[in-house]
């Protein structure tokens, strides 16, 4: 059987879905570990698959702790180009340490996310099979859609391409300092580091449907759209019983593992619920004092963690951050979403909602009440949100989720 190496961003929102596809591959004999900084290691110890740390030199203890507290606040254009350099240098780190971490692991193949560039570069470098997995928004570039860091609306017409060409012009600005990370490995291995986009040539497998994405004409034949990537391990039952509406709809808000800190959005939410007759449940990740939470849950049932999918279908509604996963999960169970992005490619993401025609898209930075409750009173209210909602679920129930994945990333392999 395979040895594969996982290549991704040490955050949950990308790692918790490859761990279900690790978990899926080893169930079936092959042998997965991840790489990273050794900070990484927490967020796969205990769930179905090995880590090796390299990097030592450059992150010491505490720095993935560091880069989350960086990812969490960001401070305008500085704030922006100061994380984004940040990820550049965990780039070059991982160019430089994984050749020798392969080679002495035994890793045969290479399972390489789309936000994490070296995975596949190392890979080609050493002449190891790879597939790329797009565990968040895909990546894959073409003038007739928006970059993914963008909240521009689908538009076809050569106006809506004028715009495109213009946006990826300042994405390519902004990630020079990454761009040059991959120009100076590239030569040292004799590669063209933007090959093929900088993904696999042979296979892409992501976890988004086809029915969240743009119309596109460019993608290659071997990417392949899917459903979300999860398993038991992933679906851990509630602590406490989960709450009931009391004949009210019931409303789930979360913002993530990185925006849950952000008090002042969950307070307004709460204020839209209780203005449309809607019970709510906040699930913060841990990341509100004790203070704010007393204070919500007079108006709100407040946790820490919850089981989504077990919470999310007994929801009508729900308000996210648009983080891929939590979005997927809602979706399975044909819940309309209240989109209110934060930061990165979640205002992307929104535009993707709005144009399926599953959400009421209401930016953070301009979510005041008054917009919050009237946002949440139409996707409770309209029956075209739930609609589309249940079209994409059910697009979602036959797209094989993490077995097609592994389906397709076994039968590239053994190609």
């Amino acid at each position: 059987m395979t040895h594969f190496a996982v290549v991704a961003p040490p955050l949950p929102g990308h790692y918790n879905p490859l761990l279900v596809l690790a978990r899926t591959l080893g169930a079936r004999g092959h042998r997965v570990t991840f790489f990273h900084m050794a900070d990484a290691a927490r967020l796969v110890a205990g769930k179905g698959a090995e880590f090796a740390a390299v990097g030592a030199q450059d992150y010491p203890a505490g720095a993935l702790d560091a880069y989350v507290q960086r990812l969490a606040a960001p401070t305008g254009l500085f704030g922006l180009l100061g994380t984004l350099k940040a990820t550049a240098a965990q780039t070059d780190m991982l160019c430089r340490d994984l050749p020798n971490a392969f080679r002495t692991r035994g890793v045969e193949a290479v399972i390489a996310d789309q936000t994490e560039a070296a995975g596949t570069l190392v890979a080609r470098h050493l002449g190891l099979p790879v597939v790329s997995t797009a565990t968040a928004l895909l990546l894959n570039r073409e003038i007739g859609v928006p970059p993914p860091f963008v909240p521009w609306p689908y538009d076809a017409s050569e106006q809506g391409e004028f715009w495109n060409k213009g946006g990826y012009q300042i994405t390519d600005l902004l990630m020079k300092p990454m761009r040059r990370v991959l120009e100076k490995h590239g030569a040292a291995f004799a590669l063209d580091p933007f090959a093929d986009g900088g993904f696999s040539p042979t296979l892409t497998v992501a976890q988004m449907p086809k029915g969240l994405d743009f119309p596109r004409r460019e993608l290659p034949a071997s990417f392949h759209y899917g459903a979300p990537w999860r398993d038991a391990a992933s679906t851990p039952q509630a602590e406490a019983p989960l709450p009931e509406a009391e004949g009210k709809p019931l409303v789930f808000c979360s913002l993530g593992t990185l925006q849950g800190a952000r008090g002042d959005l969950f307070v307004k939410v709460a204020d839209a619920a209780r203005a449309v007759g809607a019970g709510l449940l906040i699930a913060h990740g841990g990341l509100l004092s004790a203070g704010e939470v007393a204070r919500l849950s007079a108006s709100a049932e407040v946790r820490a963690f919850v089981p989504q999918q077990e919470v999310l279908k007994r929801c009508r509604a729900a308000v996210l951050h648009c983080g891929m996963n939590t979005v997927l999960d809602a979706l399975a169970e044909g819940v309309p979403l209240v989109a209110m992005p934060i930061a990165f490619e979640q205002p992307a993401t929104a535009s993707r909602l709005a144009y399926a025609g599953v959400a009421e898209v209401v930016p953070a930075g301009r979510a005041s009440r008054r917009r919050l409750t009237r946002a949440l009173g139409a996707v409770l209210e309209k029956p075209d949100y739930r609609a589309a909602a249940a079209r994409i679920a059910t697009e979602m129930a036959a797209g094989g989720g993490v077995v097609r994945a592994a389906d397709l990333i076994e039968a590239a392999v053994r190609a």
